[in-house]
């Protein structure tokens, strides 16, 4: 079997907006969503800013204050983001439906899971004792329950794959739900990731490895691919989209979006946190992708880039696609959506997906905000500042995870003709 996948439902929760198109109008306007965090005190922290959600309203996505109240925050941004992406699909496995249950599947991760649950019931045991751990401690953590509830809220009895590879997860979800549709083990899957850990913790700890940007004007800090990157921005939300079989889509009248066509994996094998410096392995996982997508030198395409804004990733990201695209380089459309966002670590690859997906749509490539002094060691076309219109045809989100994970996924415009 090698059926076609489309994309027929988009979902995200961001710094920058709750929606799909408060979203991509403000990485098309630039907007910065990094600010001084405001959930708790930074007093004590070598970091105070992050890409924090603003004015999300659980109910505003069918959310029940119960179910708010007692989930982790990652569950629930995922929730959310998922609701959107089922509503736009139409997708539907009730008695009156539109799929079998059992053809509907779930594929959703986390880099980390419920963080700030572990905190909390951590600090229980050891101040109050074990009594005082909530009975629901072990079901709100793990990182694979917002899968297990977007399953239960959507009656998908399908295939369900959480997915954990750090900064790759929500890219690798993807990519393995678009191969479980085409090779027929599914007809639609809702896929992508979710993240809530801008917490005390989490900011020490990434900032004690020397990973984060220590910049004092928040709205100056995430800075991809410019020579003045220092590290990069924690962010929060989540990032959902609902893939389907090209058949079974248009047998319903569904709006495809954008067609799934490539995919691929690899490993640096080399360092638990530093990418490989010479950029192969990364550039195998983009080749890979662009192959199985049928990319040729006619085609304009647009990469939506991992850009992290650290000194290593920019670099190395930037032979990578020199080596996966060779003279094709110069002429490639690319960005990092991160200096708007901020990085939302494992939701960072589907809400990035949705961008790439919006500039194949729209005709446009969203811009590299804070990019007003190029590092010359990143010389291809990274899109500085302001939007630029292409006729593009085809789209690559590429993505890299502590532990060397490296994973990208192609899209290609949708002509229904």
């Amino acid at each position: 079997m090698n059926r076609r996948v489309v994309v027929t439902g988009m979902g995200v929760i961001t710094p920058v907006g709750n929606d799909v198109r408060t979203y991509w109008n403000s990485l098309l306007d630039g907007v910065c969503g990094i600010d001084f965090v405001k959930a708790f005190p930074t007093d004590d922290l070598p970091v105070k800013i992050a890409g924090e959600v603003k004015d999300f309203n659980p109910a505003d996505y069918g959310i029940e204050p119960g179910f708010a109240r007692k989930q982790d925050k990652f569950t629930v941004y995922a929730v959310a983001a998922a609701w959107q992406a089922v509503q736009q699909s139409g997708i539907s496995s009730a008695e009156d439906g539109n799929i079998d249950p059992f053809r509907l599947g779930v594929y959703v991760g986390s880099g980390i899971g419920g963080f700030t649950t572990m905190v909390r019931e951590t600090e229980k045991i050891l101040t109050e004792g074990p009594k005082w751990v909530s009975p629901l401690f072990i079901p709100t953590m793990i990182a694979n329950i917002a899968a297990g509830n977007i399953a239960i809220r959507n009656n998908a009895c399908g295939p369900c794959l959480p997915v954990v590879t750090a900064c790759a997860t929500s890219t690798h979800a993807i990519g393995e739900a678009f191969r479980a549709i085409k090779y027929g083990h599914a007809d639609a899957i809702i896929t992508g990731g979710s993240e809530a850990s801008v917490i005390p913790i989490a900011i020490a700890g990434f900032a004690n490895a020397k990973a984060l940007s220590r910049a004092e004007d928040p709205k100056y800090a995430s800075l991809p691919f410019n020579r003045n990157r220092g590290g990069f921005v924690m962010a929060e939300g989540a990032g959902m989209l609902v893939l389907e079989e090209y058949g079974h889509a248009k047998a319903r009248g569904a709006e495809i979006l954008a067609e799934v066509c490539g995919y691929g994996n690899t490993c640096d094998a080399h360092h638990v946190t530093a990418p490989r410096p010479d950029g192969k392995t990364q550039a195998a996982a983009i080749r890979c992708a662009l192959e199985e997508a049928e990319y040729t030198s006619d085609d304009v395409l647009y990469i939506n880039a991992h850009g992290t804004g650290t000194a290593l990733n920019d670099t190395s990201e930037t032979m990578a696609f020199k080596l996966a695209l060779g003279d094709d380089a110069a002429k490639a459309h690319i960005s990092s959506t991160k200096g708007s966002t901020g990085h939302m670590l494992g939701a960072a690859g589907a809400v990035e997906a949705i961008a790439s997906v919006l500039a194949l749509m729209n005709g446009t490539v969203p811009p590299t905000a804070n990019l007003d002094e190029v590092d010359p060691e990143c010389d291809l076309d990274y899109t500085p500042l302001k939007p630029v219109k292409a006729r593009l045809t085809i789209a690559i989100s590429d993505s890299l995870g502590f532990g060397g994970h490296n994973g990208c996924v192609a899209f290609r415009k949708y002509n229904d003709e």
